[in-house]
């Protein structure tokens, strides 16, 4: 299980951020892993972001296979020398039948509004992923990659999803279930984990 918060000797660094926005976004669409690219607001927020971050080192970014995180990590590192390098378990969380669905996250006759209200009694529709599921991939992308990155004395950026970044949060910082969404970061801010 991910232990690199409490050693003393950790040399690296672990920054996390979210892709731009994109018209599901917008329109308060459940995105998951349908793969919606970046709107004209979210080029420009990730070329705000390249700005406001130009002084922050990276080593290496890991980031989500989708088109909305990758095109994020390619404007934000744009004439820098950092790799990107996608991996599967970074992708969003699957909703499965509930993809598509607007304001899920206001309704309550909706199935995945217990998602964001309740989420220790999240039970996923047809195609969907489980918390559990999430925490598993997400966890052994930690342990596998990211903890010898950082105790080699890397700064590490994972660019990726709202609810992939949350479940890496709630893990590093040990932040139960019940407060999965404090957890949340603004689309292209970027969030210093260690």
């Amino acid at each position: 299980m991910w232990g690199i918060e409490s050693s003393t000797e950790t040399k690296g660094a672990l920054y996390l951020m979210r892709h731009g926005r994109t018209d599901w976004n917008n329109l308060k669409k459940l995105q998951g892993r349908t793969d919606i690219p970046l709107n004209d607001e979210g080029r420009q927020m990730a070329q705000n972001a390249r700005e406001e971050y130009k002084s922050v080192q990276f080593d290496v970014c890991y980031c989500s296979p989708l088109v909305r995180a990758r095109e994020t990590a390619e404007i934000l590192l744009k004439g820098r020398n950092v790799p990107i390098i996608t991996d599967q378990r970074l992708i969003e969380m699957s909703f499965g039948i509930y993809e598509g669905v607007e304001n899920a996250y206001k309704n309550p006759d909706c199935p995945a509004y217990v998602f964001f209200k309740d989420p220790e009694h999240y039970i996923p529709g047809d195609g969907g992923e489980t918390f559990e599921e999430l925490f598993e991939r997400t966890g052994s992308f930690l342990n596998e990659v990211v903890e010898p990155d950082i105790q080699a004395g890397k700064n590490v950026l994972i660019l990726g999803h709202g609810a992939m970044n949350s479940s890496i949060i709630c893990q590093v910082k040990k932040i139960p279930l019940s407060q999965f969404w404090d957890a949340g970061i603004e689309n292209c801010k970027l969030k210093k984990l260690l």
